[in-house]
C-alpha cells in the first residue's frame, strides 16, 4: 500500500508542476526577471505549495507514527553551515540560469526536448559526482545530516 501511495503522490506532484507551469523554463526565468518583463504568477504557486506543506506537516507530525507504518525519519540539525549555503547558492544559480529544478525537469522529460534531456543527464552526472565525493570525504556515516529516527 505504501508504494501505491508514493506513486500516487508523485503523480499528483507531477500534475501540479505541469498545471502550474513549473515545467516551462520561460515561466521560471520570467519570475526571476524582476528588472524586465516580470511574471509574478510563480509566487502564487510557491505560496500554495508552502501552505500545503505547512498544514500537511503539522497534521502528519501530530501522529505517533506514519499512517502506513514504520517510523518518522526526521533531520535533527537546524544549523546553517557552509555546505548548506554553498549548495543553496549553486541550486539557485542553476535554477536562475536554466529555469529548471530537479522535479519539474523530470516531469518535463515527457516532452522529449533535447534541452530537457541534456539538463537531466547533467543533473544525474552532478548528483553522482557529488555522492562519490561526499562518500569519500565524509567524516559522518549520514553525511552530516544528523538523521534521528523517532519511534
Amino acid at each position: 500500500m505504501a508504494i501505491i501511495m508514493m506513486f500516487l503522490s508523485g503523480i499528483i506532484f507531477a500534475l501540479g508542476l505541469g498545471i502550474s507551469g513549473m515545467t516551462q523554463p520561460e515561466k521560471v526565468t520570467g519570475f526571476l526577471n524582476i528588472a524586465g518583463d516580470w511574471d509574478p504568477s510563480l509566487a502564487f504557486v510557491m505560496l500554495g505549495a508552502t501552505m500545503t506543506y505547512l498544514i500537511g506537516n503539522f497534521a502528519v507530525l501530530k501522529r505517533k507514527s506514519p499512517l502506513l507504518g514504520g517510523t518518522f525519519i526526521l533531520p535533527s540539525r537546524t544549523d546553517i553551515d557552509r555546505p548548506l549555503v554553498v549548495g543553496s547558492v549553486l541550486f539557485g544559480l542553476g535554477w536562475g540560469l536554466v529555469g529548471f529544478c530537479p522535479g519539474p525537469a523530470l516531469v518535463a522529460l515527457v516532452t522529449g526536448y533535447d534541452s530537457v534531456i541534456i539538463f537531466v543527464l547533467a543533473m544525474g552526472v552532478g548528483m553522482y559526482a557529488f555522492e562519490v565525493l561526499e562518500t569519500r570525504f565524509a567524516m559522518e556515516p549520514d553525511g552530516g545530516a544528523g538523521i534521528v529516527v523517532r519511534h
